[in-house]
């Protein structure tokens, strides 16, 4: 078996179609909330380049897929409708295409904080291994865009009635700032290590210059 996952290209928007009947597919499987989405709208963000494709090599067949979202003015990203095709599963590529996706926000957009809500055990176990922890509806966007787009599920009454507080799925987010390198971190600490030695330095030329100027007065 050849599979071949890679950054979707507007080459790939003809499998939108198909990729929109795997997500549905998905959601009447499981018997809980995958919100659905039109060709149009997954074949865009195919085209800009936002998400990404697992394709049979062989047979052409889609393999897997996922796609990023922004919201809160890029403060906040989110991974959604990430499915495996029925066929292939149980092969290790949920963890893969979650892997390229994750990486693909990370380098979109370093700063922001990556959050999905879920109700798939699987999807859990990944997000955690990525560094994502539970977390209460609050701590996400609060785009009323968002959760609007729940409406495809058929859990949205659920949400509705919780007021965007809690549903079936849980919250799951990653913080970069609470993920960030050994070396970053000692970078960080140097930046303000050395801006506090330079009001230290500040004050004491401040000081030296105030005792200098009354010593002169006291002369004269």
């Amino acid at each position: 078996m050849n599979v071949k996952i890679s950054i979707a290209g507007a080459e790939h928007a003809a499998h939108a179609a198909r990729i929109c009947e795997l997500i549905n597919e998905s959601a009447k499987q499981r018997g809980t909330g995958i919100a659905s989405r039109a060709p149009e709208y997954v074949a865009q963000k195919i085209r800009d380049g936002k998400s990404v494709i697992a394709l049979d090599v062989n047979t052409g067949e889609v393999v897997g897929f996922s796609y990023i979202e922004t919201w809160g003015h890029g403060r906040f990203v989110a991974n959604s409708g990430l499915i495996v095709n029925p066929e292939y599963r149980h092969m290790g590529f949920a963890y893969r295409i979650k892997k390229k996706i994750f990486c693909l926000s990370r380098k979109k957009f370093p700063q922001a904080r990556i959050f999905g809500i879920t109700t798939g055990l699987a999807v859990m176990k990944i997000n955690s291994s990525l560094g994502y922890v539970p977390v209460t509806f609050s701590e996400l966007t609060d785009d009323e865009e968002f959760w609007s787009g729940c409406k495809g599920c058929h859990n949205y009454d659920i949400l509705q009635r919780n007021s965007c507080r809690m549903c079936l799925c849980v919250g799951m987010l990653y913080d970069p700032k609470k993920h960030q390198s050994l070396y970053q971190r000692l970078i960080d600490l140097i930046r303000r290590h050395n801006l506090r030695a330079q009001k230290l330095r500040f004050r004491w030329w401040m000081r030296y210059r105030k005792m200098k100027q009354k010593k002169l007065r006291i002369d004269n």
